[in-house]
């Protein structure tokens, strides 16, 4: 096995365990987290992020060493894939960057970020409304579509594995 064949196995392990992640959110933490009221839902969703935010080793690790490892695989495939298997981690990587990390960077995170910087105790009814409506729709939204391109992304390189 080359260090290729090694990048790729980490890459397709690391991608799809980062799908995972996002599908988790998309199916079970925010519908199970939607019915509660807004304080509660803000507070739930605050303390889900802290753990996140707070360099949780194994998120990390699995978040970060997804796209080194990826990156890393585009290097190392130039010596190793032509036609459709180099389309196939060309796509691959660009739906995982552009669909997964770059809405995260832009979006997920900066709102998360907002989030974290509000006191609830300080904040009326109406207040935690407007934080709520100001956050979950589009959270939402935006790791629905990371879901799918992390998916996409998975599924695409398990195909080139397959192919090789």
């Amino acid at each position: 096995m080359n260090y290729f064949q090694i990048s790729l196995i980490l890459t397709t392990i690391l991608c799809s365990l980062v799908a995972g992640m996002v599908l988790a959110f998309t199916i079970v933490v925010m519908p199970g987290i939607k019915n509660l009221r807004d304080r509660d839902f803000l507070q739930a969703f605050k303390e889900i992020d802290r753990v996140i935010q707070n360099n949780q080793p194994v998120f990390i690790l699995v978040w970060l060493g997804s796209v080194v490892t990826l990156v890393a695989s585009v290097f190392l495939s130039n010596s190793q894939l032509e036609g459709i298997d180099w389309l196939l981690i060309i796509a691959a990587t660009i739906f995982y960057l552009l669909g997964v990390q770059l809405p995260t960077a832009t979006i997920n995170v900066p709102l998360n970020n907002r989030l974290q910087a509000l006191d609830f105790n300080s904040m009326n009814n109406q207040a935690l409304q407007e934080a709520r409506l100001n956050f979950e729709p589009r959270w939402v939204r935006w790791n629905t579509i990371r879901t799918v391109f992390a998916i996409l992304t998975a599924v695409l390189l398990v195909f080139l594995i397959v192919r090789l």
